[in-house]
């Protein structure tokens, strides 16, 4: 299968160093890619292990809070433990920021102005210790879920630039850097033909002056 060059390129010097130039850019940024591309990589499997550590931890202290809440309720009744739901207080906003990995914008919540310790906001004699425990168990919950969904919300980001740049990494490897690869041998085939012919010319005009001399 013959090598594909580059379209409109003339077999002259100027040209050829021109493709030279754009070789070295292209070689050069495939390098710079492929280090994105592994730092990235890296990076979001960090994530995903913190993610997947982040999960269980998670779905066994919804296992605590929910055993709670049900004895809560067994011994309140669910209607007192809804009502005793709405009394809950505001616990402080989050904040959307972004991160920056390699030039990758990564979405941020910042939960920073979360409370870590919420008071029951319902009268002690009316409740149980239970309902206490569920609240506490449900608070502490809320900021890791708020952690999770960010570490996911860098997965996905991440997980699409990496995709991108895999992209650019094959195009430059398997397409523009094998094409100025042929496009520069096949300019300097033709120069190396053309001053072979020079050669060969000059030195039968020089044989025919010799010859009428």
């Amino acid at each position: 299968m013959a090598e594909q060059i580059l379209e409109g390129v003339s077999p002259t010097r100027m040209d050829l160093l021109d493709i030279r130039k754009k070789l070295i850019l292209a070689k050069k940024g495939h390098k710079l890619l492929e280090e994105k591309r592994d730092a990235l990589v890296e990076r979001f499997f960090d994530i995903i292990d913190k993610k997947n550590q982040l999960s269980k931890d998670i779905d066994g202290q919804f296992k605590d809070a929910y055993l709670s809440l049900i004895q809560a309720q067994m011994i309140l009744g669910e209607r007192k433990v809804e009502e005793s739901s709405y009394l809950t207080e505001n616990i402080g906003d989050i904040l959307f920021e972004t991160d920056n990995i390699m030039g990758v914008k990564i979405p941020n919540i910042n939960a920073e102005n979360l409370k870590n310790e919420i008071k029951p906001s319902y009268g002690f004699f009316e409740t149980c210790s239970k309902l206490d425990d569920a609240q506490v168990n449900f608070s502490h919950i809320l900021k890791k879920l708020i952690e999770l969904a960010d570490l996911e919300a860098g997965v996905k980001s991440l997980a699409v630039e990496i995709e991108k740049t895999k992209r650019r990494v094959n195009v430059l490897e398997n397409n523009l850097i094998p094409k100025l690869i042929a496009t520069r041998k096949y300019i300097e085939m033709q120069l190396e033909e053309r001053e072979r012919e020079d050669f060969l010319r000059r030195k039968r005009i020089k044989a025919i002056l010799e010859s009428k001399k």
